[in-house]
């Protein structure tokens, strides 16, 4: 291992970083020959019995590997060393999901009869649906986990190059979603096969972003670790020339298996007898052999990297003494070694070299041989289709490659390996035009094997491809053919499932197209998804009429499934558009016709929970949220499907001002890769929180960088419009842009469908805020170009506000709306005629934001507000008692720009507030300072004990926890976010949590002031 210490010692930190339970990825690149896998079994023979290292080996079988076969290799020698029984009690809820992907277990799972074909096959009603690849990622997970908890596992992957579809998917999933468990991941690939284009290449940048990653590129040896290396490898009895060693170490260019071949050749020591070429050297060894054993090596080279000895007797023609003679003469040659029960090429390369030295006959003919061999093996619960077509096709006989690539692909779907199933769909159609009556072989029509093929790049996140596969289908297929209605529907709901707009005439056209007569299931389905597009869009009359039809032809089917969904949607609809408690019974009654089925019981969590939080039953929402996700962790999909669900308890969870929780579920749910709409919710979540914190640059960059990726959703979706439309006014807000924020507000203006008013009247609140900034902008520029339009504006929004009267939350969101907008009778002249300066009205809206169903943030807001507008009116006495309140308000419950907003008022004001700064002159000072900053007056210093203040600050110092603590000595350093990340070893996000838990346990509004507090204490 000369030159490679630093590279091992940093396997062995990262190893002692997974024992304190935090799991690492740790992964190599290097071009071929670098010493990536001596590095990983130096990294192993090191490491010993101090932790368990379960290895896969990824298979070259061209652009389709066979599904998962390093995973399957990796988790086979984990059930050989702890026992099947053991295996599947770890994995828990996963076990149908495992058993499908090794059909092995089944037997020792108890199964029996049925249950046990059933498993074997791959359709163990646990993988059945959506949810698969979900069920059996977390499977595996879950293993890891569960086995990593008695001693370390280091689960390694070497030639990721070579990886297929289904594995990649998998790791992808690993790295977000292991939790706290002891496992070390170790990949390997080959620098210079991973090209632009290649699935492995993304996942390196997608890794490259991964705080828990280290990426690592073995570099060629010096100069001086060459001559070591070279010198460490002569044999004793030769005694090297510096000549000759440089020549070695010159033409090696530093390639340590280079350097191997060039010693290992007799007699190698001077520039006559070194191979010229790269090629020439990589086969000096192999043409020193006999020609039997030459020959034996070209047949091995077919079969891959690895061939174990039962299939290499099964593929030679010879005799089994043959096969031994020139095995042991190629191993002795040093061309092969010996592995268990395989014969494995001592390196890629010399496989590669020897493989590309086929003759085109020769090499038909051994892909043929492997090809039947393989065949034959393919007996019991042996999953060998990949490989069957893989070698019929090298063998030039596209009419056995296609069905056997189609028995693969159902092979790969039966096993939850979509991405695998769909590349080998796109090879069954590339076979298509070239077999005879390819029909009748595939047992369905080309344009359902699109389709097929289409669904599984769905499923594999292919989003995109699938849905121009399955317009490819369509663009082919007659108006009078039977398959025409189904894929208009599938363009519909792929459109939908991209976040794209256009769904709903596709829907309509399928529907047409179907006519009256006969397929209800099919019918049903469209109607099912049309009725949830108007729903999403808010074309409220359509989809409740929509979704009755859907509910009659579910009831005529006799599906529960359906008839749940169709029922969930109208109660959704119904509450919108006016009947909020008949769509709240509706909504149980679809879960009631739900039952056990698992996506009717997702779909009424998801739209319950989402429901109860919009009416103000947080508490409501968020044990609705916590039931499914209870669910989604019996079936083994918590951190697949349950994300959602995970995301769907955010927003009431930030009502009722549980912001940690609320942000390290977000983090957590983005982290896990959510479909494209839920990322949108989360992102948007994200930046309200960061605005109500106190974040106003972070939330306008968030909002900046992400708005072109969420205006897809915002196209196809209201209640994405309207969301992202009001945190984006609200930032503009902050940010004294009335201009923007009146931008944002006409999205209310100009929708011709039903708003929905949840999503609607916490909306007109800031429509509200904004028509009042733009009139405090009296005489300048803004008002003079926005100033009739805004007014002309308002009675449309009042008419909006009254309309949606029936809401409960109404009365709340109306009287901070006619709060915003009231103007004192009383007021003196430099506040008359100032929008929001009514006490009273704000005396209203305190009221109001005490009932159950305001959101938490409403009561310091409020109070603030008040007492702002008592000061215009020059009740001092009374705002300070209000601003006072305000502050105990939004400290206790965290809401930072209340907290700032307070100081900054009081400070330009002259009130002392109790418990306000740093000795309060801290605090209002840098609130003056930022108040200079921005423009505005600032007031006086109010100077308050400093004794009291600072045991005060002591207190607040002890309930800090030590992670705290150590993250608040790194902001008295001046470190960012990412910057204490770094140090610390976490994320960002997470050192961003940490510091908003300071903020409010030291009661300061700014870093600086939290640093200053403690510092002083000091």
């Amino acid at each position: 291992m000369i030159g490679r210490d630093a590279d091992l010692s940093r396997l062995l930190t990262a190893l002692d970083e997974v024992r304190t339970g935090a799991p690492f990825t740790v992964i190599i690149g290097g071009e071929a020959g670098i010493g990536k896998t001596r590095l990983v079994r130096e990294f192993a023979r090191q490491v010993g019995d101090g932790a368990r290292f379960v290895v896969g080996q990824c298979v070259d079988l061209g652009t389709v590997a066979a599904p998962y076969a390093p995973v399957k290799a990796a988790l086979r020698a984990l059930v050989l060393d702890e026992g099947a029984e053991r295996v599947l009690e770890a994995v828990g809820p996963g076990r149908a999901a495992l058993i499908a992907l090794l059909p092995e277990l089944a037997a020792s799972a108890g199964l029996e009869g049925a249950d046990l074909d059933a498993a074997r096959a791959g359709t163990a009603g646990a993988i059945r649906g959506d949810t698969a690849a979900g069920q059996l990622h977390e499977a595996i997970a879950v293993l890891l986990e569960t086995l990593s908890h008695d001693q370390p596992i280091v689960f390694v992957l070497e030639d990721l190059h070579w990886i297929d579809a289904a594995s990649l998917a998998l790791l992808r999933f690993l790295m977000r979603a292991l939790g706290s468990s002891r496992v070390l991941t170790v990949l390997t690939y080959r620098s210079e096969d991973v090209t632009r284009g290649h699935p492995v290449r993304a996942f390196l940048a997608e890794a490259d972003r991964d705080r828990w990653v280290d990426r690592r590129e073995l570099a060629r040896l010096a100069s001086d670790d060459a001559e070591a290396l070279v010198a460490s490898l002569m044999p004793d009895d030769v005694n090297p020339t510096t000549q000759s060693v440089q020549t070695i170490v010159r033409r090696s260019d530093g390639v340590p298996f280079l350097i191997e071949e060039l010693i290992g050749l007799d007699g190698c020591r001077d520039d006559a007898e070194v191979p010229e070429t790269l090629r020439d050297l990589l086969l000096a060894r192999y043409e020193a052999l006999s020609d039997s054993t030459q020959q034996l090596l070209r047949l091995i080279s077919i079969g891959g990297v690895r061939v174990p000895h039962a299939l290499l007797v099964a593929v030679h023609d010879g005799t089994d003494e043959g096969i031994d003679s020139a095995a042991r003469e190629a191993v002795l040659g040093g061309v092969l070694t010996i592995e268990g029960d395989e014969y494995a090429f001592r390196h890629a390369l010399v496989r590669e070299a020897i493989l590309a030295d086929l003759l085109p006959g020769e090499r038909a003919r051994f892909h043929g041989r492997y090809a039947r061999a393989y065949e034959d093996a393919a007996q019991g619960t042996r999953r060998l289709a990949a490989e069957i077509s893989f070698h019929w096709l090298g063998a030039n006989d596209a009419a056995r490659a296609f069905p056997a690539t189609l028995k693969a692909m159902a092979e790969a779907r039966a096993a939850a390996a979509y991405g695998s199933a769909a590349q080998l769909g796109e090879r069954a159609l590339g076979l298509w035009d070239v077999v005879p009556d390819p029909e009748a072989t595939a047992k369905m029509s080309k344009l359902e094997l699109m389709g097929r093929t289409a669904s599984h790049l769905r499923n594999a996140g292919e989003g995109e491809r699938g849905l121009a596969l399955v317009r490819a289908a369509l663009e082919e297929c007659a108006r009078d053919d039977p398959q025409y209605p189904r894929l208009l529907r599938d363009v519909g709901l792929y459109l939908a499932n991209v976040g794209r707009q256009g769904s709903i005439p596709l829907l309509e056209q399928a529907l047409e197209a179907l006519g009256d007569e006969g397929r209800d299931e099919l019918r049903t389905t469209v109607l099912i998804a049309l009725a949830g597009r108007f729903m999403i869009e808010s074309r409220l009359d359509d989809a409740i009429e929509v979704s009755e039809r859907a509910l009659q032809a579910a009831e005529r089917l006799g599906n529960p499934r359906f008839a749940s969904t169709a029922t969930n949607i109208s109660g959704i609809s119904r509450a919108a558009a006016g009947d909020v408690q008949g769509g709240l019974d509706l909504l149980e009654r679809a879960h009631e016709l739900a039952g056990d089925d698992g996506p009717a019981l997702l779909r009424y969590w998801v739209n319950a929970s989402d429901l109860y939080y919009l009416i103000g039953d947080f508490h409501a929402a968020i044990r609705l949220a916590e039931e499914g996700l209870e669910r989604a962790r019996e079936q083994g999909v918590e951190r697949s499907s349950g994300v959602i669900l995970a995301s769907n308890a955010v927003d009431p969870l930030l009502a009722v001002g549980e912001w940690e929780r609320a942000e390290l579920l977000t983090e957590r749910a983005l982290a896990l890769d959510p479909p494209l709409p839920f990322t949108v919710y989360l992102n948007r979540a994200r930046m309200w929180t960061a605005l109500w914190r106190g974040e106003v640059d972070r939330a306008s960059e968030m909002h900046r960088a992400l708005r072109p990726s969420m205006s897809r959703v915002m196209a196809a979706e209201m209640q994405t419009r309207l969301g992202v439309g009001r945190v984006a006014a609200e930032i503009a807000l902050a940010q004294a842009d009335p201009a923007r924020a009146w931008h944002e507000v006409r999205i209310l203006l100009d929708e011709e469908h039903t708003l929905p008013p949840g999503y609607t009247l916490p909306f007109l609140w800031v429509a509200a805020r904004t028509v009042a900034a733009v009139r405090n902008r009296r005489g300048d520029a803004v008002a003079e170009a926005l100033g009739d339009e805004v007014e002309s504006s308002l009675p449309l929004l009042v008419e909006l506000l009254d309309r949606m009267s029936f809401w409960p939350t109404a009365p709340i969101w109306r009287a901070f709306f006619d709060a915003e907008l009231a103007v004192a009778a009383d007021a003196p002249p430099a506040a008359a005629g100032v929008p929001g300066t009514d006490a009273g009205a704000w005396r209203s809206a305190v009221e109001h934001a005490a009932d159950p169903a305001a959101h938490h943030f409403l009561a310091p807001y409020a109070l603030q507000r008040l007492g702002e507008a008592e000061l215009a009116t020059g009740d001092r006495a009374a705002a300070r008692a209000s601003l006072q309140a305000a502050h105990e308000r939004a400290v206790a419950g965290g809401v930072t720009s209340v907290t700032n907003q307070v100081v900054r008022v009081a400070s330009a004001a002259g009130l002392a507030l109790e418990g306000v700064g740093g000795g309060a002159a801290v605090r209002a000072s840098v609130a003056a300072r930022a108040a200079n900053v921005a423009g505005e007056p600032a007031g006086s210093s109010i100077a308050e004990s400093p004794t009291a203040d600072a045991l005060e600050v002591a207190a607040a110092v002890e309930e800090l926890t030590a992670r705290e603590r150590q993250v608040l000595e790194l902001i008295a350093e001046g470190l960012s976010n990412r910057q204490i990340g770094e140090r610390l070893y976490i994320s960002g996000k997470t050192a961003s949590v940490h510091v908003s838990a300071i903020l409010r346990k030291l009661g300061a509004s700014t870093r600086t002031e939290a640093a200053y507090r403690a510092g002083a204490l000091r």
